[in-house]
């Protein structure tokens, strides 16, 4: 049995790598995300496997027994600020898996995004649906992608070999902390998600005037945060029938107090387990008159994943036997599990997290909780090995 003392041990020596006063921050391709692949190759060693990189990034542990194999585990960056176990639980769970049972680990590189918003960078590398324009993306230092991926020892020009790798795999099973307070209500300690959400983030540029705040009469100005403000309601108040919206980020330029503000960038995001929703809502706003014209960017795009029934279904039924029946979830935050759906059976377990809070120092799972969904996916493992 998994128990939450080998659970601690791992996480004892992983939770310090990028913690400050506010929290945890484990950004792709920094210095922080390197001492986490050093982790990662400490954890593969003791389990006797071996580390292979592969072109986008992602670090695989792999058994000795020859290919495909049956993957687990998650990410290793993080949010700015963020929390102790959101992708780290996975991957920490993952390897208490191996080391009972020939699997492969595998720790996505760039779950999060939060450096050049490339979400599940990695992943959808793998699965050969990466826009290879990101590359070009520039972080709040104005480092491009592509460089900031060639100072960490990895070749932007081979990422379209990525997917080669894919056939590796027969499958792939996501541990990862619940991101709601589900589990918490129903008192059990994991549950095995159905599907994830149809996802897309917006950048929306909206241009002004410059003028002066006490001497521009309200009906000649051209206020583009007073545009961007209208927008942002907007985009939340068509939240609703399973539509979910946020307004995540803002920039305002000049961004001083004796100035109209004469440009806004806003960042927008929508979530549905009904993709169409998510496209209307998109429609919704490019139709919007807030005052200033709107200029709309797709930034990223996910339609969404139904995890493979088979494997939900032992999942389920592996739990009821070990005292808990794990619960279908919806899930409507994005994973690299979702990704790799589209093209190999996967699954994901989630654990109970009693606050709910996710990406936040706050974020917390009681280790025995752990353990069960470690043991769930542990079990799942040896069946499908025989």
């Amino acid at each position: 049995m998994i128990g939450a003392a080998a659970l601690a041990k791992r996480l004892e020596t992983l939770a310090p790598i990028g913690r400050g006063p506010l929290g945890t921050t484990r950004l792709a391709w920094t210095g922080e995300d390197a001492a986490t692949g050093e982790w990662f190759r400490e954890q593969a060693a003791g389990a006797g496997l071996r580390v292979e990189r592969d072109p986008a990034g992602n670090l695989w542990a792999v058994p000795g027994t020859p290919p495909p194999w049956w993957a687990a585990g998650s990410h290793l960056d993080s949010v700015r600020e963020g929390g102790s176990y959101d992708g780290a639980l996975g991957v920490v769970a993952a390897f208490e898996v191996a080391a009972r049972a020939p699997v492969a680990v595998i720790s996505f590189a760039d779950e999060e995004g939060a450096r050049f918003n490339t979400p599940t960078f990695g992943s959808r590398a793998l699965t050969g649906v990466l826009d290879l324009s990101v590359l070009d993306r520039v972080d709040r230092e104005g480092v491009r992608l592509a460089d900031a991926m060639r100072a960490a020892g990895v070749d932007p020009a081979g990422i379209g070999t990525a997917p080669d790798w894919l056939p590796r795999l027969r499958g792939f099973v996501e541990p990862h902390i619940d991101q709601t307070t589900e589990l918490e209500r129903a008192g059990l300690p994991a549950g095995v998600v159905s599907g994830l959400a149809s996802r897309m983030r917006l950048r929306a540029e909206i241009e002004g005037r410059a003028d002066h705040s006490g001497t521009t009469p309200p009906a000649d100005r051209r206020d583009a945060l007073a545009a961007a403000a209208r927008l942002i309601v907007a985009a939340l108040d068509r939240s609703g029938d399973g539509l979910v919206a946020t307004a995540s980020r803002i920039e305002v330029q000049p961004n001083a107090l004796t100035t109209v503000p004469a440009h806004a960038s806003v960042w927008l995001d929508a979530r549905s387990p009904d993709a169409e929703r998510v496209d209307a809502w998109r429609a919704e706003l490019e139709e919007l008159d807030v005052g200033l014209p709107v200029a709309l960017a797709l930034e990223s795009r996910s339609p969404g994943c139904e995890f493979d029934a088979g494997l939900r279904s032992r999942l389920v039924a592996l739990s009821e036997e070990m005292g808990a029946r794990a619960p279908e979830m919806d899930c409507y935050a994005g994973h690299d599990a979702g990704l790799i759906a589209a093209r190999l059976p996967a699954a994901m377990v989630l654990v109970r997290n009693e606050t709910g809070v996710s990406h936040s120092p706050s974020e917390h799972v009681e280790l025995e909780d752990a353990a069960f969904g470690a043991e769930l996916v542990l079990r799942l493992m040896e069946e499908l090995a025989e």
